[in-house]
This record gives structure tokens, sequence and C-alpha cells, in this order.
């Protein structure tokens, strides 16, 4: 199972949300964000943020770094390895059960990606046999958009797509064309755009901290 940095609520734990972080990072990164976004004192949301393996990154001439899949060419469709986020999304899914089996009902449960974590996350959530509560995806585009077999657990899935509009290493056009595909798939995904690059910002998080009180129901 993957290695995570946990944060658990002060009182008994009802929710999960589970955090990809993107290339290169770690599940540290978004640790610092938890308490900027807003949640009641009594929210009784463990977040786990799993840190990627580390492997080795063609376009970046075969480094090895954290990454959830290589990537193989920087075309604006991306050509990546399959398998990999394959089996990235596998071990996501190992995480979901981990909530499940410490109580938590899989409609408490919202999946949230950055970049290459999103990819993931996209993958992982519309096919999960189970419903969650959410999927948000920041900064991130969806490349194996045809590999995924819908669950019609997740047909009617929240989806918030946050994406910068100076973001010189995904496109926001690439977060649009994702948009385009769920509606294709029918979802109803909300978009949201900040004048920010790859990254988060203020404004980005006070809406995810909303998303997340309005699909768990805090506060």
């Amino acid at each position: 199972m993957l290695k995570c940095e946990i944060l658990e609520p002060r009182g008994v734990a009802d929710a999960a949300v589970i955090w990809l972080h993107g290339l290169g990072a770690s599940g540290h990164d978004f640790v610092p964000v938890v308490p900027h976004l807003g949640l009641p004192d009594n929210h009784g949301v463990r977040f786990v943020f799993p840190h990627a393996p580390e492997i080795p990154v063609t376009i970046n001439g075969g480094m090895v770094m954290p990454a959830w899949y290589d990537i193989l060419a920087m075309s604006i469709e991306r050509e990546i390895d399959l398998k990999q986020i394959k089996s990235s999304s596998a071990a996501v899914c190992e995480l979901i059960q981990r909530e499940l089996d410490a109580g938590i009902p899989s409609d408490r449960i919202v999946l949230a990606g950055f970049s290459q974590g999103g990819a993931v996350v996209y993958h992982t959530a519309l096919a999960y046999p189970k419903t969650l509560a959410g999927l948000m995806t920041m900064s991130t585009y969806f490349p194996a958009a045809e590999e995924v077999q819908l669950s019609a657990a997740n047909k009617t899935l929240p989806i918030n797509i946050f994406h910068g509009t100076q973001d010189p290493m995904v496109q926001e056009s690439m977060g649009h064309i994702a948009k385009q595909i769920l509606q294709g798939m029918g979802f109803t995904p909300e978009y949201r755009a900040y004048p920010m690059q790859h990254e988060v910002c203020a404004e980005e998080i006070v809406d995810i901290g909303n998303s997340l009180k309005g699909w768990l129901k805090l506060g």
C-alpha cells in the first residue's frame, strides 16, 4: 500500500479526502493547505496524502522521481504509460478500501488530485464501483479517458475542475478539454479558473473548502 501523510480530525473521522500530488512532489505538498480550507473545527474529515512511487520519467531524461506514471512525450494530448496510470489508480482504490474498512462510507469519500494526481483520480473515481462523495481535479488533464470503464454508481458524481489561466505546464485548454470529455460522458462538471500558473492560490483553496463543506455537509 502507498505510504501516506495522514491528518486526523480532532474527533472521530466520519469522512475522508484522498488527495494526490503532482509530478516530482510528495504527499507533504498539500498538508499545509488543510488549515486554510475554512472547515469547521468539528469537521470529522481524515485527509490522506499518498506519496507516489519513484520511477524514471522519460520527459525528464529518465530521471528517477516521484511520479504516478511515466510521461513519454509532452504533446498537448500527452503520451503516457497507460499501464502505470492504471496501477496508480488501483493503489488509490486500496486507500479507499482502507477507509471503508475503517468505517467511512464510500459516499463520504472525496478524491482530489493536482496535475498528474488529477489524471489518476479521474481514472479512479469514474470507474469506482461504489458511490463517492465527489471529485476535485486541479491543474490537470484527462489522458486516459478512452480507457475508463464508467461505473453506474458514480454516473452523477459531483466534479469540480480548477485550473490556472496562465499555466505553462498544463495549458488551460487541457482543462477545458477534460470538461468537454466529461460532459460527453454525461457528467455536469463545474469549471473554475484563476489568474495563476501551475500552482494553487488562496481563492482556489477557499473554493476547495466550500466544495468539501457542500459535498460532505459540514458546518
